[in-house]
């Protein structure tokens, strides 16, 4: 196996590059948030809420422009099959920022939550908050597990390095850094990567446009020339398939820590919506020449290019028409600007999905649910070992390649299907209980992997309406089996059948206990009938006993102790004056000796 040192040579250029500006952004932010008394633990998590539009757009636009994202675009729009009527990615996760900005950003950042777990721990307690974390971890570290697995094989194509080192590589410089600055490293070097993302992709695409043996992309594109219309197209019977998975994509980007971790990092609620609609956009933009690069590879004779012999779609090597094009089409310099692109992609999903998991952990697991009492520098460590020990689990997971993008496929699947029914739930429908959410839950996990999942060899025990079967290449053994379709939207459906399933079995639970139906002492959550039930209900103060998480537990007030509302975050200035004021004068002198 030849190395390219030319290419090698520039990779390391670009990594130090990468590495310089996340250290340079960890100590130009060290003291950050210390004038305003904000714990180094939240600083690490959001950036001491101070992130602006310029850094804080950037950053959420590379969150979802990843490895992935661009991979995955070009791969879509290349298959004849499916073309670019299928390449849902760019417009699904615009449009999910979209709606997060309009729905979601301003309460999670108005109330002044940490991660994107803090309102389902408050409302739902302890143990809920940590079953929910359960499908919002897998999916964070699957996700990166994947986009660096995918990096290691396009580093393969390009430079013919060995694999498991680049991935190796990649994941501990994006490691070092995440842990050295937390959000502010990871911010900095998205504002870095998101450019070299699009001057290295940019820079490739009239390059290999211009190729001899590329054809005419608009004449490729509603013509059968060497292969079907890059255009695309959607079958009949696949319209409800398709529907569901650009639901999939456009509710589902929804509930991702990664988002919030943007959203809560802004430095007010407004600012949160616009890095939305900033992202939603610059996701659309940075997908362009990953679609021309698509089209350029339905549009090329491989007989004439060094690739030669077959297509790469005869060759099951689809998902590598990027790389594929950027080494064969365009001259060697061009190339390594475009593998300088990808890396850039993939770090920058990878660091952000890290830092969430190990931010989710280190608040919602380790400090609400087993330490309550746990100091800032305590939790601070603990962060710093998750970091390490996620990302060296989804380096492992990259490593053993496999089935990490069936385990993604899922855990996505997951994320939609019971977290964000639960998202809609605790945040705009009054009433919910953790009976409802327990239920919502195994609503939704049931009939998800009811299913199946073909990339898993999972099989479905619950066959939809429409489901059929399919003769797909094993991934491995290349051997020919039978997989089972599902035509049904049923991913969709068992979204929707969790979020009622939470409405219905919360005022059930409710009218249960409180006609005395069912005994009060079977109330075994505190959910309904505990002495504070009706304050739960109304998410404003929430049960300090059994397994539920008071707000004055949830984000510690130094100043002084207190239970009221405008007390209940450190960041007070996320609430208007005349609520602070209110809350003052209604806060029980008891706590007076408490001030400092």
């Amino acid at each position: 196996m030849t190395i390219h040192a030319e290419g090698l040579v520039a990779i390391a250029v670009f990594y130090l590059l990468i590495l310089f500006v996340g250290i340079w952004a960890a100590w130009k932010n060290k003291h950050s948030g210390e004038a305003e008394g904000t714990d180094r633990s939240e600083t690490i998590m959001v950036g001491g809420r101070d992130i602006g539009l310029f850094v804080g757009g950037f950053t959420m636009t590379a969150t979802w422009v990843g490895g992935g994202y661009i991979n995955g675009t070009a791969e879509y729009v290349y298959l004849p099959d499916y073309g670019l009527a299928w390449a849902q990615a760019p417009f699904g996760y615009a449009l999910s920022l979209v709606v997060g900005g309009l729905f979601f950003a301003k309460p999670m950042r108005s109330r002044g939550y940490v991660t994107m777990l803090d309102p389902f721990q408050q409302l739902y307690g302890k143990r809920m908050g940590g079953l929910l974390f359960i499908p919002a971890f897998m999916g964070e570290i699957f996700w990166s597990a994947a986009i660096l697995s995918a990096l290691g094989a396009t580093l393969s194509v390009i430079v013919d390095i060995n694999i498991k080192m680049s991935v190796v590589i990649s994941a501990l410089i994006a490691i070092f850094y995440t842990l050295v600055g937390g959000l502010y490293s990871v911010a900095y070097t998205d504002v870095v990567q998101l450019f070299c993302i699009f001057i290295g992709l940019w820079i490739s695409v009239p390059f290999a446009l211009t190729n001899a043996a590329v054809s005419d992309i608009t004449v490729t594109a509603v013509k059968r020339v060497y292969q079907s219309p890059w255009r695309g197209s959607i079958k009949k019977e696949d319209t409800w398939m398709w529907v569901d998975n650009f639901c999939l994509l456009m509710l589902g980007g929804i509930p991702w820590q990664v988002y919030f971790q943007r959203v809560l990092s802004a430095s007010s609620a407004t600012y949160a919506q616009v890095l939305s609609f900033l992202a939603a956009f610059g996701c659309l933009v940075m997908a362009v020449p990953s679609v021309l690069i698509g089209a350029i590879g339905a549009s090329t004779d491989w007989n004439k290019t060094s690739y030669g012999g077959e297509a790469p779609k005869d060759k099951d090597e689809a998902a590598m028409i990027l790389p594929i094009v950027l080494q064969h089409l365009c001259p060697p310099f061009v190339s390594f600007f475009g593998l300088g692109a990808v890396s850039a992609a993939v770090m920058s999903s990878a660091d952000s999905s890290i830092l969430s998991a190990s931010s989710m952990f280190a608040r919602n697991i380790y400090q609400l649910a087993f330490r309550q009492s746990a100091s800032d520098r305590e939790i601070v460590w603990v962060m710093r070992i998750t970091i390490f020990v996620f990302g060296g689990l989804a380096t492992l997971m990259a490593l053993g390649a496999g089935t990490v993008y069936g385990l993604w496929y899922l855990s996505s699947d997951l994320v939609y299907v019971i977290i964000f029914p639960q998202l809609l739930s605790v945040l705009f429908v009054k009433g919910t209980n953790t009976y409802g959410s327990v239920a919502a839950y195994l609503f939704g996990l049931l009939l998800r992997i009811g299913g199946g999942e073909p990339y898993l060899h999972l099989p479905p025990f619950i066959y939809y309406p429409g489901w059929t079967t399919e003769q797909r290449k094993h991934q491995d053994s290349g051997e020919m089996e039978e997989i089972i379709i599902q035509r049904f939207p049923f991913k969709t459906v068992s979204m929707l059948a969790s979020f009622f399933g939470n409405f219905v079995f919360s005022y059930l639970a409710k009218y249960l206990f409180e006609s005395g139906k069912i005994s009060h002492k079977y109330d075994f959550l505190d959910a309904v009938v505990s002495s504070r039930s009706g304050e739960i209900m109304d998410k404003t103060t929430l049960v300090t006993r059994g397994n539920n998480i008071g707000l004055s537990e949830l984000a510690p007030v130094k100043p002084r102790l207190s239970v009221t509302l405008a007390a209940a975050f450190t960041r007070r200035d996320t609430l208007p004056e005349e609520t602070v004021e209110e809350e003052e004068e209604e806060s029980s002198p008891d706590f007076s000796h408490n001030e400092e």
